[in-house]
């Protein structure tokens, strides 16, 4: 294809009779010599602009991800909230990516309302997400109400602050806007990711009462594991964008690599996200640029993926340490693969987005009957199932209370060319994200989770039936079937923009 649009520009260049030229042209496109998009590029501009805004909390907030909630002491390195717009002349997208353990979809609402109310850029052509980054506080709500149903719940004060930063954000990257050349591509950086969940030789109990034939981090060097319940994928996938003279504006990578954490309690951070981005700008020679570069690492499908490998030596955790060497390994593979990369002037962009209703899980007679029994234990008394069952009884207690039977979710797929992205509302499985890109329309693709919300994790059906972390009930909280039923709605809207 190279070859053919080299000859085509050749005989652009020749002084030929239009009649000639037009036979030409028509041969092209008749044999597939050429697309169309290309013959339409030569006369259109792309433009792109991008801008980071800081979101860093004050301190004082809890600090959520974990099983405790320590109150932030210490802030590490700022938190942003990362955007970047493409133009095509015709049509307008944007991505907004956050330093976030997760934000409530009500959260993003807000900001697109405010980026259409401010900008005209349409919401439904805005893709907001969170990275998963475990050093942040929360801007799904505090204590209990994080895990309740908030649909009409008023916003806090973080969370107000965060959707005017996130439109902020949107509306100065539009300011930036500049013609542009795009470009994409994919590079493995396997050794960084491992599937944390493995089948063991002996069932392992489960809060609920219930065997599980996967545990989530069983422990290096464990002598029961048998092998690892799911695959992984050690693709980064990126969008490089820079100006017309080679400027650096960009890079939009995309990781399926949970947080790294190693950070110390108290600590605000970006985890391995925000060090990218820096690094990324260093290598690419990008720093003290105007208007500055941005570099955005997404999180791919990792519900089920960390940077610990269960078979290999025990690794010491020093404070940042990890953070920082797989940070380094993903931007040096990114800038390596730069170097290859066939840019555009100019690409149709294009945006889908559905709704879709999912039944919300609930308990059966016997987890509650399970779950009564855990709730007349005395605190101080040993745990009848397993050492997190009161956290679990609370949780489940709080999903039949609070949760409606049905949910509404927000999926969303782009298209920059022949480069197709899909959005999801949860912590996903990799497996996912690799059925994904094998039905995708597209000849590349990748999955942005956390995207438009923050309902918990999506187990494929396959693994429900193995259990595990994952699985329990109310760390997930929708249907079974709900995996399926995504990835069929995100083709119908792949198969729209194509």
């Amino acid at each position: 294809m190279k070859k053919n649009k080299a000859y085509l520009k050749y005989l652009t260049e020749r002084d030929l009779s239009w009649s000639t030229y037009s036979r030409v042209i028509i041969t092209c496109l008749f044999f597939g010599l050429v697309s169309p998009h290309y013959l339409h590029a030569q006369d259109k501009v792309l433009k792109a602009g991008a801008y980071m805004s800081n979101i860093t909390p004050a301190l004082g907030g809890a600090i959520v991800g974990n099983w405790n909630s320590p109150p932030a002491t210490y802030i590490h390195d700022e938190l942003h909230a990362k955007a970047l717009v493409l133009d095509d002349g015709v049509t307008q997208i944007a991505f907004v990516i956050v330093d976030n353990v997760g934000v409530k979809r009500e959260v993003f609402d807000e900001a697109k309302r405010l980026v259409e109310a401010n900008t005209g850029l349409p919401a439904g052509h805005v893709l907001m997400a969170a990275t998963h980054t475990h050093s942040a506080t929360s801007a799904e709500g505090t204590g209990m109400k994080r895990r309740g149903w908030q649909g009409e719940v008023a916003l806090d004060g973080y969370q107000v602050f965060l959707a005017q930063r996130m439109a902020d954000a949107v509306q100065v990257a539009l300011g930036n806007l500049e013609p542009a050349r795009i470009a994409w591509g994919g590079v493995e950086v396997p050794q960084h990711v491992f599937n944390r969940r493995w089948i063991m030789k002996n069932p392992v109990m489960s809060p609920m009462g219930k065997l599980d034939k996967a545990r989530m981090n069983p422990g290096v060097g464990n002598p029961e594991l048998i092998e690892p319940a799911g695959p992984t994928d050690p693709e980064v996938s990126f969008i490089a964008v820079e100006s017309i003279d080679g400027r650096p504006i960009a890079i939009l990578g995309n990781y399926s690599l949970h947080y790294v954490g190693g950070v110390p309690i108290g600590h605000i951070s970006a985890d391995y996200f925000g060090v990218f981005g820096d690094r990324i700008q260093e290598l690419l020679k990008a720093d003290r640029q105007g208007p500055p570069f941005v570099g955005i690492l997404t999180n791919g499908t990792s519900g089920d993926v960390n940077n610990i490998n269960f078979r290999g030596p025990r690794e010491d955790n020093l404070p940042y340490a990890k953070i920082n060497i797989v940070a380094n390994d993903v931007a040096k593979a990114v800038f390596a693969e730069y170097q290859n990369l066939n840019f555009q002037n100019w690409v149709p962009l294009g945006a889908a987005e559905s709704k879709l209703m999912l039944k919300v899980r609930r308990a059966s007679p016997d987890l509650l009957a399970n779950m009564a029994r855990v709730e007349a234990r005395a605190d101080d008394a040993e745990p009848i199932f397993h050492s997190l069952e009161k956290t679990y009884a609370k949780r489940i207690k709080q999903l039949e209370s609070e949760w409606p039977d049905e949910i509404e979710i927000i999926l969303q797929t782009f298209r920059l060319g022949d480069l197709g992205i899909a959005a999801i509302p949860f912590e996903t499985f990799t497996e996912t994200g690799l059925e994904i890109k094998k039905k995708s329309p597209f000849s590349d693709s990748f999955t942005i989770e956390l995207a438009n919300g923050s309902y918990g994790y999506l187990p494929t059906p396959e693994q429900h039936e193995l259990g595990g972390y994952e699985s329990w009930l109310g760390t997930n909280r929708v249907e079974v079937e709900a995996s399926t039923k995504i990835v069929n709605e995100l083709m119908m809207l792949f198969d729209k923009l194509k």
